[in-house]
């Protein structure tokens, strides 16, 4: 079975104020759009994922909103002070803390205080997992599907992956409803499309993308509905995917899903393009050309051809436009393109 898209946001680190010295978080790798994870430590825990803390760090009675000793482990976490979250956090997770046994599997699985150490972290994930920890869950299933520090067991992975998303858990869920098109893909379809919607509805894009598939295809539903497909597509633009930018952009363009609107069309396919996006790229090159969501631009038209070119996603109508062009815009174009810098 490929490896499933991990995707999670980041966890902010905030400023605090002494003890040990606050270690900045690696760098998450980009987001996947495709099946197969991005190379490099997985991203931090989001703390709207994690498990409730327990063991109070008082028994006075007259003191119930003393923080818990996990309460404390992860508010040094938050801080980036992961040395002193250990320090806190690995007595409770020997005494059996599920919630300080999953912050321990996130401090060794991403290196952060100290080396970086699979097996450790693997370790405390599984151990969370067993005690029915949603995150943990889904972590110990990711390492378990692409065989990282435990032997793959797919069977395992899947009830993990069910159980976390079932859970709550949107990675999990988004991740379960590609586990179900995987296994069956001519019916699956019809149960993923309610765990791709509970992890559209927390605001997850790919979620978001995969769920206006299956409405701009019918797939898994009574049958096609395009106006919610535009929705859901509209939501995965917002929240960063390129994939549903471009296409979002060529919807608006054509009016599919809801009445046209060329200017937005442009909008999202121009930021799509000047983030580098060859398909994007090609289409700015027509839309200047054509003038459409926009005014007729002959020196733009030629840059984002040469763009096209370069990114290897040119086509015969643009090839033949750029060769009417005199021998000045083409050497302009050229200059222009040379000093573009996606981004």
């Amino acid at each position: 079975m490929k490896r499933l898209a991990l995707l999670a946001a980041l966890l902010a680190v905030q400023p605090a104020a002494a003890e040990d010295t606050p270690t900045p978080a690696p760098e998450p790798a980009p987001a996947a759009t495709s099946a197969v994870p991005a190379a490099g430590a997985p991203p931090l825990l989001s703390p709207n994922l994690l498990p409730t803390p327990v063991a109070k760090a008082t028994d006075d009675p007259a003191a119930p909103d003393a923080p818990s000793a996990s309460a404390q482990a992860y508010g040094a976490f938050q801080r980036g002070y992961y040395l002193s979250a250990l320090r806190i956090a690995e007595p409770l997770a020997n005494l059996g803390d599920p919630a300080a046994q999953t912050l321990l599997g996130e401090i060794y699985g991403r290196g952060l205080g100290v080396p970086r150490d699979e097996t450790e972290s693997a370790r405390w994930y599984g151990v969370a997992a067993k005690a029915g920890v949603p995150e943990a869950q889904f972590r110990y299933a990711m390492l378990l599907i692409e065989g990282r520090a435990v032997p793959p067991d797919d069977a395992t992975a899947r009830d993990l992956m069910k159980a976390a998303a079932d859970a709550g858990n949107p990675l999990a869920a988004y991740n379960y409803g590609q586990m179900l098109i995987r296994a069956a893909p001519t019916g699956g379809f019809s149960e993923a499309v309610g765990y791709f919607r509970k992890a559209a509805e927390s605001g997850l894009p790919d979620a978001q993308y995969a769920l206006s598939q299956l409405y701009a295809y019918g797939r898994g539903l009574e049958k096609a509905d395009d106006a919610e497909a535009r929705r859901w597509l509209t939501e995965a633009a917002k929240g960063g995917s390129d994939t549903a930018q471009i296409e979002l952009g060529i919807w608006l363009l054509n009016g599919r899903g809801g009445p046209p609107d060329p200017l937005e069309g442009f909008r999202w396919l121009k930021g799509a393009a000047e983030r580098g996006n060859p398909i994007a790229v090609n289409r700015m090159a027509h839309l200047y050309k054509d003038g459409v969501g926009t005014a007729r631009d002959r020196g733009q038209a030629a840059m984002w051809t040469v763009l096209a070119r370069r990114a290897s996603n040119s086509d015969a109508t643009l090839d033949g436009w750029f060769r009417t062009l005199p021998d000045a815009d083409q050497k302009a174009a050229l200059e222009a393109a040379n000093r573009f810098r996606a981004g």
